[in-house]
């Protein structure tokens, strides 16, 4: 994905450190609320896709780990000056997708940027991360950040009615020269959810708003996969 004022019409899945394309049955068809403008798509991907992405994560899960919590630091505010360096774009991303107002979008991505240089520390492993539209960018950040400290890497999959921000900043840990593997990208909905459920992470986490979160805890519950739910 460019910086640049316009996005591409397709946004693919992120996966061990490079855009990943994908044959899927249907797109969804990214709005813009506010105007009901069709802005890009992004493939509904399923289990397949699913276990492509967390095979890239775990690769990457032993190197990460070793490299020690102060390198982990290191990384992790590269990235934040990259967002910070870049938060108009972000901003705008936000606008398009979630309506938000110009004010709402730049202090998510301050948000963000706080969060990424202010992580605790959270649980190591294999992690997956589900999304909704309140808070992509900002959420994303708030759950990521403690657990790449940890040394945890991740599979997020964002919301299909807003993927570009989380996309870009996955584009962006291979701008800051990241490990590959350590942060993929899942695109897609409910059939997304599932495969990673039913994939080799070792727990789900959720941000967003309680109701959908209830829905992927039943998922996760129904094959046993550790689940934590975080508000937006």
């Amino acid at each position: 994905m460019e910086f640049a004022p316009d996005g591409p019409m397709a946004i693919p899945m992120w996966v061990n450190g490079h855009a990943f394309l994908t044959v899927t049955p249907a797109f969804f068809t990214v709005t813009n609320p506010a105007t009901g403008e069709a802005l890009r798509r992004v493939p509904l991907c399923g289990g397949e896709e699913a276990a492509e992405a967390v095979k890239a994560a775990q690769a990457a899960q032993p190197e990460w780990a070793m490299m020690g919590m102060p390198a982990r630091r290191v990384c992790l505010e590269r990235l934040a000056q990259g967002l910070d360096r870049y938060a108009g774009h972000f901003a705008k991303l936000l606008i398009q997708e979630c309506g938000f107002d110009e004010a709402r979008a730049t202090a998510e991505v301050g948000e963000a940027v706080a969060a990424l240089r202010g992580a605790t520390v959270g649980q190591t492993g294999v992690l997956g991360i589900v999304l909704d539209a309140s808070r992509p960018l900002a959420g994303f950040a708030e759950v990521m950040a403690p657990a790449l400290m940890a040394g945890a890497t991740l599979v997020v999959k964002p919301s299909p009615k807003a993927p570009s921000a989380v996309f870009a900043l996955c584009e962006l840990t291979a701008r800051e020269e990241w490990p590959a593997g350590v942060v993929n990208l899942l695109q897609g909905d409910s059939a997304a959810v599932e495969g990673l459920c039913a994939s080799a992470v070792d727990r789900l986490l959720y941000c967003g708003n309680a109701t959908l979160g209830a829905q992927v805890g039943a998922m996760a519950e129904a094959v046993g996969k550790a689940f934590e739910m975080k508000a937006a």
